[in-house]
């Protein structure tokens, strides 16, 4: 496989105006430490949240819980490479985090291997089954049913491929044997771990989960009431399950018993069954894919292509700031929050029109990445009136298929995961189940996604198809955005990447920004104060310094509104000082380095 820059240059990008440099040799002399926000810490005033990064010298991960981190480093510090601690973390996210992510819904992975330089791609995205239709979420008078009907239950199932994109991956690069790195999962699986505060509001707060008996028996007492924090949950399904994939690697999930009872609880679901058949499960293929690259200012930024439309668009928004000195722009400040909506806007203003699987629909990707195209939606951007909703740009001649309308933003699922070992080598990953519990339902102790629901529920629109309409076979419109980021010699100089529906995107961009433009360490980059535009409403994190914009940014005509935004951001930077980790205390995620 070619250098990603190899691959940018055969496509004739024009890049000769980027002059590459060399950064500083890495020099790896940190003493081992951690960094541990506080679970639940999004309550908690900003002011508390930790400055300083992880520290290490020899490997870091960072990830979304406590127990899966120290998974992974617990597999680094075994002699495991990136791929090992990434399974090893993302079984164990399966079990503390059900919320979030596990082998019943999918994601995907760039992985950066540091002697040859390459960067692949691992798509482990849902697939509709062959019974799917694009009109399954329509009511009797052909509107879309709301989201809150269609998610629970067996009929927003899709085929998960969670388990087919880390069997792909081990295979080319992993180190230690497969079944050892279920090994930890399994432990804590049968021994139990303590409900976190955070699992415990969200349990509580989610009126689904009782009308499953099995998610129903799992969270909550024989009273009815949530388990406590810090109450002893114990999952032997899941360890059985677990047990069974160790030893008979994916095969075991998408063959035989375990399958059979996917299926049986996708068509048996009291409340919207699906039709998801055995043969659904025994087809599924992970697929491996090109990273989409982009320049950078000296850097090169790499992310997942289609079907995800999170490297696209994140690197859109780079492209497009680059026209700009943000370095001479105060981090928080109106001028920075304003420069970064407004390509933000253009982004997604592309995103929502070309982008879709491109098994199904060409998308025009070198063309929306294609410098002189970014130049030219810069030039729409004014410093002193907001663009309001942007138009979508050309980058191609369209396929004659309808804009997608954007999905609900589902902040408080999807997990990331960043490793960086001894090597060199990287992973950037985000996984989902799609919204929080995913469809509710459980089987063997792991919960099956909802991903159905990332379609477009609306087949048509003015007369078209839709571009993300339901199709067999076909995978839904992500925005998970795992990136990579290199230096001019190739060597890896960040992985991060952050849960959070559409908004994954600004959260994203935001942090590389601020720690390539504003050398902010990874930590602070993490905790800088989130802001999104989804060519639309200019959202502003509730309870940070930003709150304080809203009418400046509204003179410039930014229509403003005040939310969460709980990202989850989890990342690793290099630098001169060795390898930095930051993760994000809106959850309960943790760096770990040695």
């Amino acid at each position: 496989m070619a250098h990603p820059a190899e691959r940018v240059g055969k496509r004739k990008r024009a890049f000769s105006c980027f002059r590459v440099v060399v950064v500083a040799i890495l020099a790896m002399a940190v003493n081992a430490c951690e960094v541990r926000p506080k679970a639940g810490a999004v309550s908690g005033p900003v002011s508390q949240w930790p400055p300083e990064p992880a520290h290490g010298n020899r490997h870091m991960i960072a990830a979304a819980h406590p127990l899966a981190a120290r998974a992974g480093r617990e597999i680094l510090r075994s002699g495991g490479g990136v791929i090992d601690a990434a399974i090893a973390a993302q079984m164990v996210l399966t079990l503390v985090e059900p919320q979030s992510s596990g082998i019943g819904g999918g994601g995907f992975m760039l992985h950066y291997a540091a002697e040859s330089g390459d960067i692949s791609v691992y798509d482990g995205r849902e697939t509709a089954p062959k019974a799917a239709s694009p009109y399954m979420f329509l009511d009797g008078r052909g509107e879309p049913r709301a989201f809150a009907d269609v998610a629970p239950g067996g009929l927003s199932v899709a085929v998960p491929g969670l388990l087919r994109l880390l069997e792909m991956a081990h295979k080319e690069h992993g180190r230690l044997p497969w079944a050892k790195l279920f090994e930890p999962a399994i432990e804590l699986a049968e021994k139990g771990f303590a409900v976190s505060p955070r699992l415990h509001k969200l349990v509580a707060g989610d009126k689904h989960l009782k009308s499953f008996a099995p998610t129903a028996a799992y969270f909550f007492t024989s009273e009815g009431k949530p388990k406590a924090t810090g109450a002893l949950l114990v999952n032997k399904p899941l360890a059985e399950a677990l047990r069974l994939i160790a030893a008979h690697g994916a095969d075991a999930f998408y063959y035989g018993p375990i399958a059979k009872d996917i299926v049986k609880a996708v068509n048996g679901a009291k409340h919207n069954p699906g039709g998801m058949t055995v043969g659904d499960l025994a087809s599924y293929e992970a697929k491996k894919r090109e990273a989409v690259c982009l320049f950078y200012r000296v850097w090169l930024a790499c992310g997942a292509p289609p079907p995800s439309a999170g490297g696209i668009a994140t690197l859109q928004i780079l492209g497009i700031l680059q026209r700009f000195d943000l370095a001479a722009i105060e981090p928080g400040s109106t001028e920075a929050v304003h420069l970064i909506a407004e390509a933000s806007r253009l982004a997604f203003a592309d995103r929502d029109t070309y982008i879709a699987d491109p098994d199904f629909v060409p998308v025009p990707a070198a063309g929306m990445l294609d410098p002189g195209y970014l130049g030219l939606r810069a030039k729409e951007i004014s410093l002193t009136e907001s663009l309001g909703i942007a138009a979508p740009g050309m980058p191609a001649v369209s396929a004659g298929l309808g804009p997608a309308p954007d999905g609900a933003a589902h902040g408080l699922s999807t997990t990331h995961v960043s490793v960086i070992d001894a090597d060199g080598n990287a992973v950037s990953m985000t996984t989902s189940i799609e919204t929080v519990f995913g469809s509710r339902l459980m089987v063997r102790g792991f919960l099956l996604n909802n991903q159905m629901t990332d379609f477009s529920t609306l087949p048509n629109k003015d007369g078209a198809p839709v571009i993300n309409r339901i199709a067999a076979g076909k995978r839904p419109l992500s925005s998970m955005a795992p990136t990579l980021v290199l230096d001019g010699q190739g060597r890896i100089v960040m992985a991060v990447g952050s849960p959070g529906g559409p908004r994954i995107i600004g959260y994203v961009a935001k942090t590389i920004v601020a720690v390539l433009d504003w050398k902010l360490n990874i930590q602070e980059a993490i905790n800088l104060a989130n802001f999104s535009n989804r060519n639309g409403v200019t959202e502003l994190e509730r309870n940070t310094p930003l709150v304080a914009l809203k009418a400046k940014l509204e003179k410039l005509g930014h229509e403003i509104r005040i939310e969460p935004l709980i990202s989850g951001l989890h990342g690793i930077a290099v630098t001169g000082e060795g390898l930095t980790g930051g993760a994000d205390p809106r959850r309960q995620g943790v760096a770990f380095g040695d």
